[in-house]
């Protein structure tokens, strides 16, 4: 901005120190911040008799000056800021020293435009300083005249200066101090707790919004009410307690938590369970005591519902004890009793247990079994079924999440294996993992650490892993289709289910199980099984193994009649053909096979199969899906019956 021009006919004044001293009292003794400047100025040109006069505020990390005041040729120079270099301000600024150019300013300064249009002579500044020596601003005059070099001209210029930087320090101080009331009040403003501020006669002084949002109550009805219209008349008594107990200790320990909290109530009659904090601090000679409290309904009602769901869970717990009673296998062949002799030995370790055979062997059976045996056996075995869970979410699911990480996670999460800490997990259907998820799983099992999705957290666990496939997970691994490295890390106990077809007499063991079961839960009173049913059920194949034995077992029952097992509709002569049974021929009806006979007649049937899919294995439309088995234990079955597709 320009200066305007001043009026040259004007002499330089005769300066007399009392008549100056006297100006800047009489002109700024009843003034503060805006006016105050406005009249030190204004007083600090008639006592210098300068055509200027200004004080600034100075701004370090944009090097400019704001003029708090401005006086010039008689009036005032409105919303002045200048950048400082290059100008007789920045030697003031630069140097904390009073600068004094008494004549000839433009050869000094010849680049100075905004003083070459002042037609200025002289200058004058001198910085103004916080107690630290930091540069609040500067005070300066300019003249079209010589200003000359006279001790009692710096003189009265430094008394001006004095006044103008008293000033400005009681600015900063009471800006700081404004600045500091409005962090608390914010502070207060953005607690969720609330926090009540009580006199000595503990009534309300002062709430935050969230004790108005907390008791339902305006901070206008809260404010001198006494704090016994919100809590309780025992534990009002309690509070008063506390109260004269802290006034007993030494200042720095007039604190403490409220034991077993406070019943608090809302003026409306709602009353809810509370923490508390109390703490006593002194202000003027006052005592005041500050109460800090949290509704805690909704964390006692969580805990009521974690007590319910741990009762549920125990029963859960019993009831699959009664189903799996002490976790045992059932059966006496020798190669069960070769699995029940792989669990006892590896169940009182830390080792990763790898569980293969086909589908319905029993693994997760045995992964409980390994698990009830350990030494976590107090802790959860948390189950997962990897095929089961979409590839999007299955990270998520096995590591956890915080909230915001992906559309859809309003709320922090832990995963399976979180849950799982210091217990076991199952792993089922592991050869299903997309091979992203593969590595992350690696580094647990090598590291027992892994990162939340969303979180740069990485997180610790003590979990023992138990996997199982009916995958050939070698054969996946050269195919590239598993990680070899996963695989060795997973392989290092494997225990292999035998198919219920290689387990003897084990069949008809487990049918009189389940038959048993069966009945008592449905209230029914069933004769053994006969010679006849045993023979039956040994000669069938079993390609769904105990899991199908099982429902053949429990269809029987539901059709019994006359106290006897109804396996003529309970047990497949054929496996199912897309949904529909393939029954035998009717010469064969009701008699009994021999082995090569039922060899024959599995060949035959997987033959037809393939032969209709046009030699399709796996997949949706495969013989696999059509013959009802997975489609690794068709390729066994292939293989065994030496059924190769035809050049």
């Amino acid at each position: 901005m320009t200066i305007p021009l001043a009026d040259p006919s004007r002499p330089l004044q005769n300066l007399e120190t009392d008549v100056a001293l006297r100006a800047i009292l009489e002109g700024t003794a009843t003034e503060t911040g805006q006016q105050f400047f406005t009249a030190l100025v204004e007083n600090l040109a008639k006592a210098l008799g300068t055509h200027g006069a200004w004080v600034t505020e100075y701004f370090p990390d944009r090097r400019r000056l704001r003029a708090l005041a401005f006086w010039m040729d008689g009036q005032w120079v409105r919303d002045y800021e200048v950048d400082i270099a290059g100008t007789p301000c920045e030697r003031v600024i630069d140097t904390a020293q009073l600068v004094h150019f008494p004549d000839r300013i433009l050869e000094i300064y010849p680049q100075e435009e905004e003083l070459r249009t002042a037609g200025a002579v002289s200058y004058m500044g001198v910085p103004l300083q916080d107690t630290d020596g930091q540069v609040l601003g500067h005070m300066a005059v300019i003249d079209r005249r010589p200003i000359p070099e006279a001790p009692r001209i710096h003189a009265i210029f430094q008394i001006f200066a004095a006044r103008a930087t008293a000033e400005l320090r009681r600015m900063r101080a009471e800006a700081e101090v404004r600045a500091r009331e409005e962090k608390v009040g914010r502070l207060l403003g953005s607690a969720m707790d609330a926090i009540i501020e009580l006199d000595d006669r503990l009534q309300i002084t002062r709430v935050n919004p969230a004790a108005e949002k907390t008791f339902s109550c305006r901070a206008d009805n809260m404010i001198n009410q006494s704090f016994s219209r919100f809590v309780g008349s025992e534990d009002m008594a309690r509070l008063e307690t506390l109260i004269a107990e802290l006034d007993g200790r030494p200042e720095g320990q007039q604190s403490l938590w409220i034991p077993r909290g406070l019943t608090a109530r809302c003026p409306g009659g709602e009353s809810f369970p509370a923490e508390a904090t109390l703490s006593r601090f002194e202000l003027h000679r006052k005592k005041f005591t500050t109460l800090i409290l949290r509704n805690v309904h909704d964390r006692v009602e969580a805990e009521e519902k974690i007590q319910s769901l741990t009762v549920e869970t125990e029963l859960l717990r019993e009831e699959l004890q009664a189903l799996h009673p002490n976790g045992t296998l059932v059966g006496e062949s020798q190669a069960l009793q070769q699995v029940l002799r792989d669990i006892s030995q590896v169940a009182a370790t830390n080792t990763t247990v790898l569980i293969l055979g086909e589908t319905g062997t029993g693994k997760e059976l045995v992964a409980r079994a390994i698990h009830a045996a350990s030494r976590r056996h107090e802790r959860p075995l948390v189950v997962v079924n990897c095929a089961a869970i979409p590839a999007t979410l299955i990270e998520s699911e096995f590591f956890g999440h915080e909230s915001g990480a992906f559309t859809g996670a309003t709320k922090k999460r832990d995963g399976r294996f979180a849950l799982a800490d210091n217990g076991s997990i199952f792993l089922d259907e592991v050869g299903e993992l997309p091979l992203e998820l593969q590595a992350k799983l690696l580094r647990v099992l090598q590291d027992g650490e892994f990162d939340p999705v969303g979180s740069s957290r990485t997180k610790k666990v003590d979990v023992r892993v138990l996997a199982a496939t009916n995958r050939d997970l070698a054969a996946s691994a050269k195919h590239g289709t598993f990680r070899e490295d996963l695989y060795y890390r997973l392989n290092v106990f494997p225990i292999s289910l035998p198919p219920l077809r290689e387990r003897g007499n084990d069949v008809v063991r487990l049918a009189s199980v389940f038959a048993q079961r069966f009945a008592t839960k449905m209230g029914r009173t069933l004769a053994p099984l006969s010679a006849s049913d045993a023979r039956r059920l040994q000669t069938y194949h079993w390609p769904g193994n105990v899991r199908e034995l099982q429902n053949v077992i429990e269809r029987a029952v539901i059709t019994a009649e006359a106290g006897k097992l109804n396996l003529d509709r309970a047990l497949p002569e054929m496996p199912f053909s897309q949904g529909v049974a393939v029954n035998r021929p009717a010469s064969l009806h009701g008699a009994i096979l021999s082995a090569k006979e039922l060899e024959e007649l599995e060949r035959a049937n997987i033959l037809r199969a393939l032969e209709t899919t046009k030699w399709k294995v796996s997949g949706e439309q495969g013989a696999a899906s059509l013959l009802g088995i997975n489609a690794s234990t068709l390729s066994s079955r292939m293989k065994a019956l030496k059924i190769q597709k035809p050049r």
